[in-house]
């Protein structure tokens, strides 16, 4: 029997780059945790397709922790050029809050204003990658549960096929 594990960079690198993507679209990325954890199950599937093995919850949770630092990174560099684009949109939504506002904290402008920081980029990164692990380790274990079922079925289908004594030749 083949003891191999399956290689597990393959299906991280494409659900994260998926997930990470739809993590940084503005307004798509209201459901940020939903692509995360979805992008973790593509993954699981991806890795189960490619599988001729059980695999386990632990390597579900394996290739979502990839997942999730391959969506971090990728987040993380579409971030930088609609950072602008976003700051700006939160600017006028605090300026209209302002308007109607009795009381706006004092130096709201001012949080808005920091352009790009390498510090800041790796805190986010850093952040980021430890968030979308978790979730991904979810997504991970979800995906694993989800379509390991159907996987170990055609692999033990597969193999009473052959064990089958009428299909034998003398």
């Amino acid at each position: 029997m083949n003891s191999q594990k399956p290689n597990l960079f393959v299906p991280a690198l494409i659900g994260g780059a998926v997930s990470g993507i739809l993590s940084s679209i503005p307004f798509v990325n209201c459901f940020c945790c939903i692509w995360i954890i979805g992008g973790s199950m593509l993954a699981a599937y991806l890795l189960i397709k490619d599988s001729p093995h059980v695999l386990s919850s632990g390597d579900g949770a394996i290739v979502g922790i990839f997942t999730g630092i391959v969506a971090a990174v990728v987040h993380s560099f579409i971030d930088i050029p609609l950072r602008p684009f976003i700051k700006e949109f939160f600017q006028n939504i605090m300026k209209w809050a302002a308007e109607y506002a009795e009381e706006v904290p004092s130096g709201w402008e001012d949080w808005l204003e920091g352009g790009f920081s390498a510090f800041r980029f790796f805190m986010q990164l850093i952040a980021s990658a430890v968030f979308f692990s978790i979730l991904g380790a979810l997504g991970g274990i979800l995906g694993i549960s989800l379509f390991g079922k159907k996987a170990q079925k055609k692999i033990q289908g597969a193999s009473d096929a052959s064990q089958n004594p009428g299909d034998r030749q003398p």
